[in-house]
Order: structure tokens, then sequence, then C-alpha cells
């Protein structure tokens, strides 16, 4: 049995009418008879009584065409599904970030990417950067917004935002009048840091950027998200030095000041696995590849 004579099949049962079942389906008499013949030794049952009255359905024809009628419908919405995936318009993609990106573009690219292909599930998982590449090379996540581009063989990357770091003080600090903030005015200060183990690139950035300016920084807490950085900072916990878009927090406490020394920028990537096929992150990864945003808005703003 071929789809082809259940299509067959569903233009007689419809027509009752060789010639013009024939004429429908655009062929001969001759064809679409053996169609018919064919499709009934197949199935073991007679589905057309044929006499000189015309053309009927019999009772196992008629049960037939029902189950016919289904049959065609799942082909074809199966054949629609398998070019949609293959086109990327549909499916599942699963993205993982860190917190900072929710401050960074991720809500824009998201509204931007559902517009544009409505069928695809967006599933959200924040993660820090290390956890995302574990993720990404167990084919756990499809892409993810990381803090560096020392990633894995396996993956790829591509810088999707650039941005300054700024200082970040309690409210209440000395400094948090001040138009700018050079790092040095910052030693013996209490450092809040982001974890060494969840983004070694940015401790190391900021261990970095201090060193530069003569001292290390006297690390009192370390923790796992920028909001949480903030957010202890807020509270006199101590200083920071954060990307500039966490000025847009909104946290009540904190007040952020540009640096007065060159540094260098805060950075997020995309990473993916390139293989397997998945046009629906192909996409993605299309739209978010755009040049790096130098500017992060009003980032020195109590």
């Amino acid at each position: 049995m071929e789809f082809r004579h259940l299509r067959y099949f569903l233009v007689l049962a419809d027509e009752l009418h060789f010639g013009r079942a024939a004429r429908r389906l655009a062929i001969s008499q001759p064809p679409l008879s053996l169609n018919i013949q064919q499709l009934e030794a197949s199935v073991g049952a007679r589905l057309f009584d044929r006499d000189s009255r015309g053309v009927r359905l019999t009772a196992a024809g008629r049960a037939f065409r029902e189950s016919a009628t289904a049959l065609l419908a799942q082909a074809e919405a199966a054949r629609v599904l398998a070019r949609e995936i293959e086109a990327g318009a549909v499916g599942r993609l699963r993205v993982g970030f860190v917190g900072s990106m929710l401050y960074r573009g991720l809500p824009q690219y998201l509204r931007d990417f559902q517009a544009r292909y409505p069928g695809i599930q967006v599933a959200l998982t924040e993660l820090n950067s290390q956890e995302q590449i574990d993720a990404l090379l167990h084919d756990e996540l499809d892409a993810g917004f990381i803090h560096t581009r020392r990633v894995p063989g396996e993956l790829t990357t591509a810088l999707v935002h650039t941005e300054p770091f700024v200082c970040c003080l309690p409210a209440d600090h000395p400094l948090a009048a001040a138009p700018g903030v050079a790092l040095g005015e910052l030693r013996g200060e209490p450092f809040v840091l982001f974890s060494r183990k969840a983004s070694p690139d940015y401790y190391s950035r900021i261990f970095e950027m201090c060193a530069a300016q003569g001292f290390y920084p006297e690390i009192r807490h370390e923790v796992r998200h920028w909001l949480s950085v903030v957010s202890l900072v807020s509270q006199g916990m101590g200083v920071a030095v954060v990307p500039a878009a966490m000025a847009r927090s909104g946290m009540a406490g904190a007040a952020f000041r540009p640096l007065a020394d060159a540094t260098v920028p805060s950075e997020v990537h995309c990473a993916w696995k390139p293989a397997p096929d998945h046009p629906a992150r192909d996409h993605f990864v299309e739209m978010v590849r755009q040049p790096a945003s130098t500017a992060a808005g009003p980032a020195a703003q109590s």
C-alpha cells in the first residue's frame, strides 16, 4: 500500500465515478482502476461495488475511508513539520545565560527572535559561565551567553556585547558623589568579587586591573552572581568593580561611578556547539552575532 493508493481511493470515494475521479487526478481511467485493484488486494477487502448502477463504497470501504483520511492528514502534517524544522521555523531552543544578560540585551534578543520565529519555544536557564560550558558540551543547552571566550575546542564563540567596567559603591560612601573614581582610591577597601570558580576570567580581570594600579583587592566576599555583588555593596558590605550594565539593576543603596583609569572591557560571548544540525539554534546565533555594543547606557547613576 502506498500513499498514492490512498489518494486515488479518497478521490474515487468522493466522486463515486471513475471518469470524474480520473479527471480530478489528471490521469486516465485504466491507471486509476489498476491502483484501486492493487489497494483492495493489499487491504484484503473489497472497497467498492461496481455494477451497471455505478460505483458505491462497501461497508469495508466506508470504514477504510475514515482511516485513509486520517493517515493522509498525518502524513501531510509530518511533511509540513519536517519542512518547518528544516527551515528552523519550529522547534525548541534551550538558552543559558549569566544574570547580567538581563541588563545587556537578552530581553530584546528574545523579543526579536520570538517575533521572527513564533513557532520556536525558547527555554531559558540561568547558569554561570562554567556551568553553561559543561551543559553545552553535554548537549543540555543549544546556546549560551558567557563571560569568557576560552572554551573547549568543541565549542564556538562570538563576541556579542562589550562595555566598560564601573565602580560600585554603597550610596553613603565618600566616593559615591565623585564624578569618577580612580581604582587606586579603592586601595584598602573591602571588595565584593565575582567568584573565581563561577567565572575565572572576570576574577582574574579585576585582579589584573587593580594590580596595574599598584595594589591587590582585599577580598571580603565572593559570590556567584553580579546581582549578588551589587546587593552586598548596597548593604555596605564592601565595594566592587562591575560591568556598566549593572547600573540598570535599580538596586537601592548602590551607587555607580565611572572608573577614571583605562580598563579592559567587560565582555559577553555567545557560545554554541556547531554540531549536530540545529536550524533554530543557527537562526538564533545569526541574530545575536551583531557588532558588540560599546555603550551600556547611563552607567554612572546612583
